[in-house]
């Protein structure tokens, strides 16, 4: 195989674990907002699952290809800290955001005419109200600030980071064993996401909030979208960006040095095989 197909393999599967995860996770988002009763509303650990097993598909359906990134705040933290190379930093982030908007795209396919009820039924609609927006994309939560929002991003990122460098470093006789990281990298989505998802929607992913917001934005949303209410639109992209290079910076500068480095008793995970 070629270098060029095999980096064209790459950016496909990246694409791809993003319309996985947005594909997944926006259409249960639809289902805790669109529907009432809603299936979620008195069971929300179950809309945090969906986002969980989204990512946890996502890397067994991608990773043995690239690794599955499928977030530009690890493909920045890989770059920085584990040689990730620089080359394929804008190429992978861009075919992140490519995947969030195909994904949305999907996501409208499957719901149209329930976000339109739902509009017709509130009497809202999308480019004045940003009715059924939340389905797609991120807004602050109740007494929460733009800037607070912010804080939260940057706080909740750097824990999913943290606890993706400790879950994919090969010394780490802790972490699970084998293909099994999967599922415990989309069990650390699900628990983010169970803890402080009220807050402003938990995106800590750059890609799975700006490609839906940029595909909601020509569908009729049009500055709900973007730039949103609050000019809110940078703060789920800046966020986990500075937060998941903290998050992997406290895991490489406080953790990873004092690890036993003697024979690797665990596979490299998906998340790892690209870097």
């Amino acid at each position: 195989m070629t270098l060029q197909k095999k980096f064209l393999g790459e950016l496909i599967s990246e694409c791809i674990a993003v319309v996985i995860i947005v594909l997944m996770g926006d259409s249960s988002a639809a289902m805790f907002f669109l529907y009432d009763p809603s299936p979620y509303k008195t069971a929300y650990w179950g809309l945090c699952i969906v986002w969980g097993l989204s990512v946890t598909t996502a890397i067994y359906v991608t990773g043995a290809v690239s690794g599955t990134h499928a977030n530009p705040a690890v493909t920045l933290s890989l770059a920085i800290f584990r040689g990730f190379s620089w080359r394929k930093v804008p190429f992978y982030m861009a075919a992140q955001v490519v995947g969030g908007v195909i994904g949305a795209a999907g996501v409208y396919t499957l719901f149209a005419p329930v976000i339109d009820h739902f509009a017709a039924a509130h009497n809202i609609d999308r480019l004045h109200d940003g009715a059924a927006a939340g389905v797609f994309f991120t807004h602050p939560g109740d007494f929460v600030t733009p800037l607070h929002s912010f804080v939260v991003q940057i706080i909740l990122t750097g824990l999913l980071l943290l606890g993706i460098f400790a879950i994919t470093y090969e010394y780490n006789t802790m972490a699970p064993q084998a293909n099994s990281s999967a599922l415990m990298i989309g069990l650390l989505v699900a628990g983010i996401g169970a803890s402080a998802g009220f807050l402003d929607g938990w995106a800590i992913n750059p890609a799975r909030d700006f490609g839906p917001r940029l595909f909601c934005y020509f569908a009729g949303w049009g500055t709900s979208a973007l730039p949103s209410p609050g000019n809110y639109w940078w703060v789920p992209i800046a966020g986990p960006l500075i937060g998941g290079v903290a998050g992997a910076g406290i895991y490489q500068t406080l953790i990873r040095p004092f690890i036993p480095r003697n024979a690797p008793v665990v596979a490299v995970s998906s998340t790892d095989q690209s870097v």
